[in-house]
């Protein structure tokens, strides 16, 4: 039972990072066949996650009522069809439509794969299984680019969506096979519709805006987001079953801090591969294949570290190790931002090492900690939180970068005319990056200790 859901679970986490981590590489190559500027080529990572974060949460509580597994299973068969539309599109709007849906798909695995986890083992043992399926991801994320430039170059772009459909075949199989229950803890509790309709409209509206940033449109969309956000936060106080229950956020340290932790990390990092990845084709004149290996040593670092980082947050405080990862990724991001015209390799890669090193010191313990702090009928909702703040995070540093693309280069597609306005922006993702993360070390610290039944320490 334990090792199927393991198995399953770390599939599942290593399927979609995998897509993400390979479409990055295959992006210049995907923006010529098609005809895709620079704003819109980053629309092709920003369709999927702002899909994904708007349905997270609701998708968290209906796996709470109605199994994790069914909504799981969906999950998979829902992203393997839309990996099939994405590897037949014959225009860019299709291709952003059929990311859309794999952002569906995406959300229902999310959504549930951590709650599964958590729900099968102990909490003695949460620590070692989170960090082993965290580290599949960060595999995903090793492999995408390299096997992805690999695929790009010889077999053409449309070949990475394929083989999301044999990857996501393949974990069907081992979901129906291998794991068994449902767990439904609130199976009594009603779906708050009017709640999960608000809040995703607010998310949307908030996530739209801010890739509408600096026109006039953005602030619009944003002020329609805040007030959206006060009216949910407001119903979900008054009814008596929320979407999402404001009680895990007050009172409850361990849980609010160690999400606004992971909001902050994933916002100054999610952009690094993506605006590397145009540098070293575009600036250094590498192939997809060759900017892919080039690339792979950040997430081969958190392969390498996270189980180590998930094993000791059993024992030693999570939010120690956690602060500690965000320091070091800090320093990374630091580093990135010297990188101009002439850099050489070595500084790229030494900078990539130093922020996957300090990911994975982050990512695990910061994960055990949030699901460690919330009873067992709140772990779909809880797992969702986690998933969401990666999601909100990664569309606020795709966000960042469009943004600063809008600024410096404007919507037209990336040459050697305007290769100095795209180092420009480039350099200053990444000072924004870095003290964005500067400031997260902050919000790790504050969430405080864990007591030894897994309990946060008010």
């Amino acid at each position: 039972m334990k090792r199927g859901a393991l198995l399953t679970a770390t599939l599942a986490a290593f399927i979609t990072p995998f897509m993400g981590s390979s479409i990055n590489i295959a992006l210049p190559t995907l923006g010529n066949e098609l005809s895709m500027d620079a704003v819109k080529l980053g629309w092709v990572a920003t369709a999927y996650l702002l899909t994904a974060a708007m349905f997270l949460v609701p998708i968290g509580k209906l796996s709470d009522i109605y199994g994790r597994k069914r909504i799981f299973a969906g999950g998979i068969l829902l992203y393997s069809a839309a990996s099939l539309m994405a590897a037949l599109a014959p225009s860019g709007n299709w291709l952003i439509g059929a990311r859309i849906v794999q952002g569906a798909g995406g959300a229902m695995i999310f959504g549930t794969r951590i709650a599964i986890l958590t729900s099968v083992f102990s909490p003695k043992e949460r620590g070692k299984v989170l960090g082993i399926n965290i580290a599949a991801v960060y595999m995903g994320l090793s492999l995408g680019p390299f096997i992805g430039g690999l695929l790009t170059q010889h077999l053409g772009w449309r070949s990475l969506f394929l083989v999301n459909v044999g990857l996501g075949g393949a974990a069907a199989v081992l979901t129906f096979w291998k794991l068994r229950g449902e767990w439904r803890e609130a199976r009594e509790d009603k779906f708050d519709l009017g709640g999960a309709l608000i809040y995703s409209a607010s998310l949307v509206a908030l996530m739209v805006g801010f890739s509408r940033l600096p026109r006039s449109m953005g602030f619009w969309l944003i002020l329609l987001s805040l007030a959206g956000g006060t009216l949910f936060v407001r119903r979900e106080l008054r009814i008596p079953i929320p979407v999402l229950d404001m009680a895990l956020f007050r009172g409850n340290p361990a849980f609010a801090f160690s999400n606004l932790a992971a909001l902050i990390n994933y916002s100054a990092t999610f952009a690094v591969t993506f605006l590397l990845s145009l540098y070293l084709q575009y600036n250094h004149g590498f192939s997809p294949q060759r900017a892919g290996f080039v690339l792979v040593a950040q997430p081969l670092v958190m392969v390498l570290f996270s189980p180590l980082a998930g094993r000791l947050s059993d024992r030693i405080e999570p939010r120690r190790i956690a602060s500690v990862g965000m320091a070091f990724t800090t320093i990374g991001l630091i580093l990135m931002a010297f990188i101009g015209e002439g850099t050489r390799l070595p500084w790229i890669v030494l900078s990539l090492v130093v922020v996957g090193f300090g990911f994975a010191l982050f990512s695990s313990p910061n994960t055990n900690a949030i699901m460690s702090s919330v009873e067992k009928k709140s772990y779909g909702v809880a797992s969702a939180m986690v998933a969401t703040m990666r999601m909100v995070g990664q569309m606020f540093s795709m966000g960042i970068a469009m943004l600063l693309f809008a600024v410096f280069i404007g919507n037209v597609r990336i040459t050697a005319r305007n290769l100095p306005a795209f180092l420009l922006s480039m350099r200053w993702a990444f000072i924004l990056f870095g003290v964005l993360c500067f400031g997260g070390i902050f919000a790790s610290l504050a969430r405080g200790d864990m007591g030894r039944d897994g309990e946060a320490d008010a």
